[in-house]
């Protein structure tokens, strides 16, 4: 199993949140390694999130919640 965190977009401030714009898969689809999976948004910034493996996903965050960097969204298994 692989973990899918928010991604890290600002390592001085640990705190940083950011919003998952958009999944690009749903709950269940078999995603390749380097898959473009979601995009999430902070501070007016847009960063594309690749599947760091290959497997079948798990959503664990919904569009347009708001995370705190470093929190699990998904789990590829």
């Amino acid at each position: 199993m692989t973990e899918v965190p928010f991604p890290e977009v600002a390592p001085q401030n640990p705190d940083a949140e950011g919003v998952l714009a958009t999944w690009f898969v749903a709950d269940g689809d078999r995603v390749a390694e380097g898959d473009l999976i979601a995009e999430v948004a902070v501070d007016k910034v847009d960063v594309e999130v690749p599947a760091p493996a290959a497997g079948t996903i798990r959503l664990l965050a919904a569009e347009g919640d708001v995370v705190k960097q470093g929190t699990l969204v998904a789990r590829i298994e």
